[in-house]
């Protein structure tokens, strides 16, 4: 019963943390891409922002998704492992 238990609280944690870590991957990658954008003329920022923004959400958040998973995987599975002894 334990086991199904660990496997629940593992499976939600890493789904929980892939959220998260897709969320903040396509924040950091809309700001250095937006970066970007501010040393064009001002006419051609809404082009430059409106050409790199969905790009850059996309390669972020699969990029945050997927590395937020597996260090929430490997932290929650540490976080919930039995103890040597056999105790819970």
């Amino acid at each position: 019963m334990h086991y199904k238990k660990r496997v629940l609280v593992c499976s939600i944690g890493a789904i929980a943390s892939g959220l998260f870590g897709g969320f903040l991957g396509a924040q950091v990658s809309i700001a250095t891409r937006a970066h970007q954008c501010q040393v064009v003329p001002w006419g051609f920022r809404i082009v430059c922002s409106t050409l790199l923004i969905p790009g850059a959400f996309f390669q972020g958040s699969i990029t945050g998704m997927w590395t937020g998973t597996v260090i929430g995987a490997f932290v929650f599975g540490s976080v919930t492992r039995p103890s040597p002894n056999g105790e819970d």
